[in-house]
């Protein structure tokens, strides 16, 4: 449910976090087509890429350029990547998704992000909520040694508007956006999602615009690394 009339109220921290938990996506697969842009200061492009997900098991991604510019298939426990293009490819760890977007992260986080849902489950730790411009900021009431974590909820359907997560010791900073949300199959689902990670050297910039979404049907996520490619390290 989206309630475009909705204003953010003088609520408890621990019930704003329990309302967007609560929003959850609660289906168990997503077939999906995007449009993405991607520019890291290097290399601009603009890709066709088709997401297919089996929620809490595979991230599976495919961009495409007239042909098949790069695939990617993520699981709880690994990466695995290949080029076309650049005849180069991946297996391993999480640690290509750190080099891409600044900051540790693992499959569930990856997929909140996808979802429109906070990075850190809200609910370990004791939060604290201000309210600007009709917005419930949430950030933990202790925040981390090494980065500082806010979260920027909607009333009117307790997903993100925005999350950020900065490391000003080493100047590393990223920033999550959702632009809206559309209502599909009752599901609400963001309508797109930008992305902006900077460290000291550079600053990577990542718009996603979802043209189509599916909800629980047959996904085919066939996956193979091509012979001969050369292995990339992170």
């Amino acid at each position: 449910m989206i309630d475009a009339t909705a204003t953010a109220k003088d609520i408890s921290a621990r019930k704003v976090a329990k309302k967007h938990i609560a929003a959850n996506f609660d289906k168990n697969t997503i077939d999906a087509k995007l449009k993405m842009n991607f520019d890291n200061g290097k290399t601009t492009q603009s890709l066709s890429v088709s997401l297919k997900m089996k929620k809490d098991q595979v991230i599976w991604l495919k961009g495409s350029k007239f042909i098949t510019v790069f695939k990617a298939e993520i699981t709880p426990t690994s990466v695995r990547f290949y080029s076309s293009l650049l005849k180069k490819s991946f297996e391993g760890d999480f640690s290509m998704i750190k080099e891409l977007l600044g900051v540790e992260i693992n499959f569930e986080q990856l997929q909140n992000l996808f979802l429109g849902q906070s990075l850190i489950d809200v609910r370990t730790e004791d939060q604290e909520v201000e309210i600007v411009n009709n917005r419930y900021i949430l950030s933990p009431e202790k925040q981390a040694a090494l980065f500082d974590i806010f979260f920027n909820i909607n009333p009117a359907h307790f997903k993100l508007d925005e999350q950020t997560i900065v490391n000003a010791e080493k100047d590393l900073r990223l920033d999550v956006k959702y632009p809206s949300y559309n209502l599909i199959n009752d599901v609400v689902f963001p309508s797109g999602i930008n992305i902006k990670a900077k460290n000291p050297k550079s600053i990577t910039v990542i718009d996603l615009e979802y043209k189509s979404v599916v909800f629980n049907e047959d996904v085919n996520m066939s996956f193979s690394v091509p012979k001969g490619y050369k292995k990339l390290s992170f």
